[in-house]
């Protein structure tokens, strides 16, 4: 469940690929902070009213298209000022708190700790509570692994794809196309969802 392609993984990948194996290390810390952050809220229930209130859920939604979208449109960006030849570095603690941003505004992540991992929760096992914040604690610990097995992936690929001259401006417009599609995607689903 933690390989199925979505915002999180593309994210790693689009991270790894525009600023290295760091980055992508960063970013998979902050989705981790991320669902750390949902396994609280959903024990709390506070996650269940943004579920469960279809306003709520939209606008999750699609503050998480137009984050991905933002973020994609700096990574084009800095693909031209990488033509223009400067590179400026992002620090780590930003694309934690970029991370950590994405992880929270991905439906699929509320929609997975409400509705999902409560269904292994049984009345025999204990304290409610206490199971489903070992569910969370296991759930976030095997999608850390699998994020940093694609940052190690992505590494590869960024590393392969380094020993060609316009490599840093076409890993920057693609990283940023991605990201870019992938919010486009969400708000065209999100509309065409509403519509129907």
């Amino acid at each position: 469940m933690t390989f199925s392609p979505g915002p999180s993984n593309l994210y790693i990948i689009a991270c790894t690929l525009h600023q290295g194996p760091r980055a992508g290390v960063a970013a998979a810390m902050g989705l981790a902070l991320g669902s750390i952050i949902y396994v609280v809220l959903s024990v709390s229930g506070i996650a269940a009213l943004v579920v469960f209130s279809p306003v709520m859920f939209t606008v999750l939604k699609i503050l998480g298209a137009g984050y991905l979208i933002w973020l994609g449109t700096q990574a084009l960006r800095t693909a031209k000022d990488d033509a223009k030849g400067h590179e400026p570095a992002k620090p780590t603690s930003t694309g934690l708190r970029q991370s950590i941003i994405v992880e929270l505004t991905n439906p699929k992540s509320a929609l997975f700790f409400i509705a999902f991992l409560p269904q292994f929760v049984t009345p025999a096992g204990g304290e409610v509570v206490t199971q489903l914040l070992i569910l969370g604690a296991i759930y976030t610990l095997l999608a850390l692994g699998s994020d940093l097995f694609m940052v190690i992936l992505s590494g590869q690929l960024r590393r392969w794809l380094s020993h060609h001259s316009s490599f840093h401006y076409w890993q920057n417009q693609v990283a940023g196309g991605v990201l870019i599609a992938l919010g486009g995607f969400i708000l065209m689903a999100d509309v065409l969802s509403l519509g129907s």
